[in-house]
């Protein structure tokens, strides 16, 4: 069936060391999966239920490897935060999913950054509101290329690091998430039908922050490299 405007471009990641590419579908983001941000965020570090909110599937976009790339400050903010993650790529989707069979479902990984307007987060917090104004800005998602489980397997341990300017902010290990990449694809399938295409920003440590225009961030996952950003 024709369309009345044009195709709307779909995102798609570089998979590293090949000319293929992973198209984007949906974008779940699991929040304070870390004990310590749970703490510094307000919250209990205890293994409650974890609890998902959405980014729009066109805020995610690849930082090539090797080079800084620019990354435009958002507008409607004077409190732009940076939080480091690691990013699951679903090949495979379903309903129910097991713990046990999750991870058949994961294509590759890559380092991401998880930009939150916090000021609007904060805001819509306070007031009961949905968190898309804060989560959701233009380009708010950027990742690294995506690095196959065949190469790399499943990154369960190995440091997750943020510095700004050469300063670290952010230093964790992936051992210490609290839902596992296997548990948040099993979770998450229980409420939505995953399909293949879809991607799971799997939380950040403690260290969040601000980051203002003209500093660069580096982001860096063991095993997976890393992605460099100036903000502009």
């Amino acid at each position: 069936m024709p369309t009345v405007i044009t195709e709307p471009q779909r995102p798609a990641i570089p998979v590293a060391g090949t000319n293929d590419a992973f198209p984007v579908r949906r974008v779940y983001c699991v929040g304070r999966n870390y004990a310590a941000h749970a703490r510094e965020m307000g919250g209990d570090p205890s293994r409650e239920p974890p609890f998902f909110f959405m980014k729009p599937a066109d805020t995610v976009h690849v930082v090539p490897e090797g080079m800084t790339a620019e990354h435009a400050y958002p507008s409607q903010t004077s409190d732009y935060h940076f939080e480091i993650e690691l990013v699951a790529f679903l090949a495979k989707g379903g309903k129910n999913i097991p713990v046990e069979k999750a991870l058949d479902c994961v294509y590759g990984y890559a380092v991401g950054l998880d930009m939150t307007r916090r000021d609007l987060q904060q805001q819509a917090k306070d007031l009961r509101r949905p968190w898309e104004l804060g989560k959701g800005a233009d380009h708010s998602g950027p990742v690294g290329p995506v690095h196959p489980v065949v190469k790399v397997g499943h990154p369960a341990k190995g440091t997750i690091s943020l510095t700004v300017d050469g300063q670290v902010k952010q230093k964790a290990d992936l051992s210490d998430m609290i839902w596992s990449v296997a548990e948040q694809v099993s979770y998450v399938s229980t409420f939505f039908e995953l399909k293949p295409g879809d991607v799971i920003f799997a939380g950040t440590p403690e260290g969040v922050g601000k980051v203002e225009r003209g500093q660069t961030m580096v982001g860096a996952i063991e095993g997976l490299g890393e992605i460099k950003l100036r903000v502009v």
